[in-house]
């Protein structure tokens, strides 16, 4: 707590904003005054937070109160010396800690988010390797939606004008938000968030931030962050951000692309890379537990029933998880780099999932392949849309079916985690299930 009480002291913060991740990557906490959050030295919350669905929900009694204490108890949460940021945004001199949270016995909680990333770091760190990671996050901006039934259009930017047709790579076209994006970018520096490059991306006002690699845990608190100030900035100048994975109908899905290296903890040297710059028995390897397990935990890179919106084939999404050199159709891509830069770029991941949790299930299913020794495919050439093995599930139901029935990644995660997910998952897509689309309406009302 003495480098946080420093940092609130110098800061001369009066509000903290104490929050930890559900599973959907919501940020939930309490908010409180700098002296009380001193006094106490960290916060409880219900553990009920970590099954509640996106819509609110729960899931059922049985599951509820097996996996949970039947009376409902709190998690001791505990603050981050290394979580703490900045709130730019707030009016009142505000910071933003997460916590990790705990059970009475000082055991970290199974199915938290941030305690399953930190649980396969640790196996990392048992073999002597430090994986490092550099998220690249897509994103719409909009016009404000106050009705949900109505499809999102594109903001208006500086010149009066909405953007029509597709604007890969415009500096112009991005430059029609530059105040928006002058404050986000002051924003992020304010938190010292990582960012790298701003680009425009192929959609309708769609755009991407790169992050620079860096420690998987401090990057997917970075991402956590940028969530929130990216929509408050949006806010700020009368647009939305949105991460859904597929917003817009004929429109590119918004992915949270993951690049992704292991070095030597104690040489720094790159292991995914032979003396000769070659890759290594180890980096074809880790493609190969890549190729084997991500069917299996799709759910955690494609939370949603929309994020499988994303998966259509020519719509600069992955449809598999081939992989290839320099081959953005295929969903493992190795970009063309120096040896000591070697990596692999898992292209699966939508921008709705989870940071924490889709960066523990792509490095555990890379690790799997390291330490089990899996053999990957030949690497495709052309078109890998063109390709019929190694197909993904088509929809969430069947990926949680099938991640429901893969024991080798519920040994790893926990059990009482991989129930709790698919059971929020279920509860959210019973839900969707209710409510009737537009399509229906439209062709179906007056033909059937």
């Amino acid at each position: 707590m003495n480098k946080i009480e420093a940092f609130l002291k110098e800061h001369r913060i009066t509000e903290v904003e104490c929050m930890v991740s559900d599973l959907t990557g919501i940020a939930r906490g309490k908010i409180a005054p700098t002296a009380k959050f001193i006094s106490e030295k960290g916060m409880r919350l219900p553990e009920s937070i970590l099954l509640q669905s996106v819509t609110g929900d729960y899931v059922e009694d049985d599951i509820y109160y097996d996996l949970l204490d039947p009376a409902d108890i709190d998690m001791i949460c505990k603050p981050d010396d290394d979580g703490i940021y900045l709130v730019p945004w707030a009016i009142e001199p505000t910071a933003q800690i997460i916590h990790d949270v705990y059970d009475k016995q000082g055991q970290p909680i199974e199915m938290s988010p941030r305690n399953v990333l930190k649980k396969i770091l640790r196996l990392y760190d048992e073999k002597g390797w430090k994986p490092l990671v550099a998220p690249e996050m897509e994103f719409y901006l909009t016009k404000r939606n106050e009705d949900p039934d109505l499809p999102l259009q594109p903001p208006v930017g500086r010149s009066g004008r909405q953007e029509t047709g597709r604007q890969s790579f415009s500096i112009d076209a991005a430059n029609e938000f530059d105040p928006l994006f002058e404050d986000m970018y002051d924003w992020c520096e304010a938190q010292g968030l990582d960012l790298d490059t701003l680009i425009h991306e192929e959609g309708t006002a769609q755009m991407e931030i790169n992050f620079r690699h860096g420690d998987p845990l401090h990057l997917a608190d970075q991402v956590l962050v940028f969530k929130r100030t990216m929509r408050e900035a949006a806010l700020k100048h009368d647009v939305t951000a949105t991460f859904m994975a597929k917003p817009i109908t004929n429109e590119p899905g918004s992915a949270m692309h993951l690049h992704q290296s292991i070095v030597d903890a104690r040489t720094g040297e790159n292991i995914f890379s032979n003396a000769d710059g070659n890759m290594s028995q180890l980096f074809l390897h880790y493609i190969g537990g890549m190729q084997r397990y991500i069917p299996e935990v799709l759910p955690l890179f494609a939370p949603n029933v929309n994020s499988f919106r994303r998966f259509l084939p020519d719509t600069s999404a992955p449809v598999n998880v081939e992989w290839g050199v320099e081959n953005r159709t295929a969903g493992l891509r190795v970009p063309d780099s120096t040896p000591q830069n070697m990596r692999l770029e898992n292209r699966l991941p939508g921008a709705d999932a989870n940071p924490y949790i889709a960066i523990a299930a792509s490095l555990l299913c890379g690790y799997l392949g390291m330490v089990n020794s899996i053999e990957p495919t030949a690497p495709v050439q052309g078109r890998a849309y063109e390709r019929r093995n190694l197909r993904l599930p088509f929809s969430l139901e069947s990926a949680l079916e099938r991640m429901e029935m893969c024991t080798d990644i519920q040994e790893v995660l926990g059990e009482k985690f991989c129930r709790g997910y698919i059971a929020v998952k279920r509860v959210e897509n019973e839900n969707y299930k209710r409510v009737i689309s537009s399509w229906e309406r439209e062709f179906l009302l007056l033909s059937v």
